[in-house]
């Protein structure tokens, strides 16, 4: 029997998706589009808006993905609480859709393994960025565990490091073909359409490039409003050092794609890094 007392309950069901499970699954499917191959990946890239926005992105790019057993989750602290990487180590999230359990082994091994990162849950309590992956990925795979980590620094070095940390734990214990990342992100924020477009698609040429270096600087020097920017470089420099050659961009699109304003959006990028 789960006990109720560790269950992280969903925080923005009802507001970024639907509460009714029966919407959820049907809103999910309407999004969906058949893939021709499934792919087994290290990771990939995915938006955390509200569904009518970014759910068509981050479904259609999962819809072409092998998941894994263990879903690593890589996420922004928005709200700011806890410490610079918030690791939720033991209990369940739960959404509409059902219960996904934190895989526990996993998560203490990388306590263990790195002194970045703190068992916290009280960051989660209200952050969206990693809870609106979870119905998605729950449409096409009911199986899977995750291990959720927010972050808020942007400290190259030591997202490096991290993603260090976490790649030599899934190698030392042979869980390369079992376990992916995931980075939650959405990229320009509140900007004209084209303005936005233009600026994504410089942080899309390095993340499908898988050079977190150029990221960095073309974030910086172009002044990129992308609040995923420290998952996205964690989960590409684990991504290479577990072995992945190359980046694909899935889809893009604003939040003018779908509500017709384009005079301040916000962009949506799904990429598979494999």
């Amino acid at each position: 029997m789960i006990n109720q007392c560790n269950i992280r309950k969903p925080f923005v069901a009802g507001q970024f998706y639907p509460a009714d499970p029966d919407a959820l699954f049907e809103l999910i499917s309407s999004f969906t589009v058949k893939a021709t191959q499934k792919q087994n990946i290290f990771g990939c890239i995915l938006p955390h808006a509200g569904y009518a926005y970014s759910g068509s992105v981050a479904t259609q790019t999962l819809a072409g993905v092998n998941i894994a057993d263990t879903v690593i989750l890589l996420g922004p602290n928005h709200s700011g609480n806890g410490p610079a990487f918030s690791l939720m180590s033991h209990g369940y999230w739960q959404t509409p859709l059902g219960n996904v359990e934190i895989d526990s082994h996993l998560a203490n091994l990388f306590l263990s393994s790195s002194k970045y990162l703190k068992a916290d849950t009280f960051a989660h309590m209200q952050e969206h960025s990693l809870e609106v992956e979870l119905p998605i990925l729950q449409f096409f795979n009911k199986g899977f565990k995750i291990v959720p980590i927010v972050i808020k620094t942007d400290e190259l070095y030591i997202l490096k490091k991290v993603a260090q940390d976490l790649a030599g734990v899934i190698i030392k214990n042979n869980l390369i073909s079992s376990s992916m990342l995931i980075a939650s992100s959405d990229m320009t924020h509140y900007e004209p359409q084209k303005s936005a477009e233009k600026k994504d698609s410089l942080a899309i040429e390095a993340i499908t490039a898988l050079d977190e270096d150029k990221l960095e600087a073309v974030v910086k020097q172009f002044s990129i409003s992308m609040c995923g920017f420290a998952p996205a470089v964690v989960l590409l420099k684990a991504a290479k050092l577990l072995g992945a050659k190359n980046g694909k961009l899935i889809k893009y699109q604003t939040s003018g794609d779908a509500s017709g304003d384009t005079s301040s959006v916000v962009g949506y990028a799904g990429i598979t890094i494999y």
